[in-house]
């Protein structure tokens, strides 16, 4: 049975033959991807008590190393999320008890996230479960398939990130 993207591009070409739709061969089936995907690990980490924020804060500053925690200027560069939404996340973060704000002693105008003990659990506790909810949604791949895909989506990410 072809996925949705095949069908689409089926319809196009019958449609305007004169038009090369293989784009959407790749841009359709990734962005179809993402959805499913998006929806699959959101309700994986709802399970886990979290949104996906939230975990990209926890994953954020535990992969920052000990003592977990960035000033709010290396956490934007190191996450890749807005300001606004930073603030609003680590909020609800604070109130859950999964992160504090502290001066940084060198520069009291600098305040920095770091995880709490109970956020080191958490994150230390779900990760390796995200990763294997991850791995079931590349099942069908196998491993030399999914390091050649993530080869490829590479290339094409260095170019919009450059």
């Amino acid at each position: 049975m072809p996925d949705s993207v095949a069908t689409v591009l089926e319809q196009w070409r019958r449609e305007r033959p004169d038009i090369d739709f293989a784009p959407i061969g790749v841009v359709g089936r990734i962005m179809r991807l993402s959805r499913l995907w998006d929806k699959e690990i959101k309700d994986f980490l709802a399970e886990h008590g979290l949104e996906p924020g939230e975990f990209d804060v926890l994953s954020t500053l535990r992969r920052s190393g000990a003592p977990y925690a960035l000033s709010a200027g290396a956490f934007l560069k190191t996450s890749l999320v807005t300001t606004g939404a930073i603030t609003l996340r680590v909020d609800k973060m604070h109130d859950k008890g999964l992160v504090v704000r502290t001066r940084d002693e060198h520069d009291r105008r600098s305040v920095k996230i770091q995880l709490t003990e109970r956020g080191l659990a958490l994150i230390d506790r779900v990760l390796p479960l995200h990763l294997a909810n991850e791995a079931r949604l590349l099942a069908a791949l196998t491993p030399e398939a999914g390091a050649q895909v993530a080869e490829t989506l590479s290339v094409l990410l260095e170019t919009y990130e450059s």
